[in-house]
């Protein structure tokens, strides 16, 4: 035979060994002593097979399999080869094995950091559909804001973050999957609940007001579009504090429209109209840069875009 892979010494090794359908093939013909029931087997053709014998013979540069009315017998080239195919396919079988395993410790937890507002008030019900597609993966939930969601997924605590600030923080790429209003709300009994015209935007950064910390995803959003803001009035880490404080008359707060629905019903919270700004952004999904979700955080993401 000619042209067989010992004459090109260059050539990388997958092209000088029997790729692993070659080989399970082979190994079906030593075991069954027929082309054709080896063919069934595998669920390819006798045409296709006997091609593959062919193909395998070429590269390889002996013949393998003497063909005979009665059936097919190996060659003692071919039980030789057969011996070496059988390590090798062993070795396969246990990396694919090895690879499950892996594949089956990713999706036994996920772990998902995000900033305050998402985690209280979306993430619950993507959690509750993420179960009933996984009911086998443990989920840990970190919240804090935008910031150290994207510390948290740097240093690998988190397999998947969101976040609500102005841009996506380095070393992340991201994915919109969602827009939210932010609300200048007060008490009942402040001044501003009883204005007629719309709060103006100066106004509005001149007032002390009750913030979240440095780093939240609300407070960067309200300083940009205000080009900046007063000294705080209060400053609190969660938007469920921030809220409460508000509720007593602490003074006015600017909150997602997310966590806003009940307390304004029921009239514990006015919305106050702004005259000439308005407070959107964007919710993102984040992870780090070139890896992206799979297993879980990936059912999640889509969980996300499907909300």
């Amino acid at each position: 035979m000619s042209s067989s892979a010992e004459d090109r010494p260059g050539v990388g090794i997958a092209h000088r060994v029997p790729d692993l359908g070659a080989l399970e093939l082979l190994l079906a013909v030593a075991r069954l002593g027929s082309l054709g029931r080896a063919a069934r087997e595998l669920g390819i053709t006798q045409p296709a097979a006997s091609s593959r014998i062919r193909s395998m013979e070429r590269l390889l540069g002996v013949a393998l399999v003497d063909r005979s009315p009665r059936g097919s017998r190996l060659t003692r080239e071919g039980a030789l080869v057969t011996d070496w195919a059988r390590r090798v396919v062993d070795a396969a079988e246990a990396f694919d094995a090895g690879a499950q395993a892996l594949r089956d410790r990713r999706d036994s937890r996920l772990r998902v950091a995000a900033s305050m507002t998402i985690a209280e008030y979306l993430l619950p019900g993507w959690l509750i559909a993420l179960r009933a597609q996984r009911p086998d993966t443990a989920v840990s939930l970190l919240a804090g804001n935008s910031a150290a969601v994207a510390e948290r997924l740097l240093t690998g605590e988190a397999d998947l973050g969101f976040v609500e600030g102005l841009s996506v923080p380095s070393g992340l790429d991201a994915a919109v999957i969602a827009h939210d209003r932010l609300i200048v709300v007060t008490a009942p009994g402040h001044p501003w609940a009883r204005r007629r015209a719309p709060l103006a935007a100066a106004e509005l950064a001149a007032t002390p007001l009750i913030l979240r910390e440095e780093g939240s995803g609300t407070r960067q959003v309200l300083d940009s579009a205000l080009g900046g803001l007063a000294r705080p009035l209060i400053e609190l880490s969660s938007t469920t504090a921030v809220k409460a404080s508000a509720v007593s008359g602490a003074g006015p707060a600017v909150l997602s429209e997310l966590a806003l629905g009940e307390e304004l019903s029921a009239h514990r919270l006015v919305g106050i109209p702004l005259a000439d700004v308005r407070l959107t952004r964007a919710l993102r999904a984040v992870w780090p840069t070139g890896h992206r979700p799979t297993g879980p955080a990936r059912d999640l993401l889509s969980l996300t875009r499907g909300a």
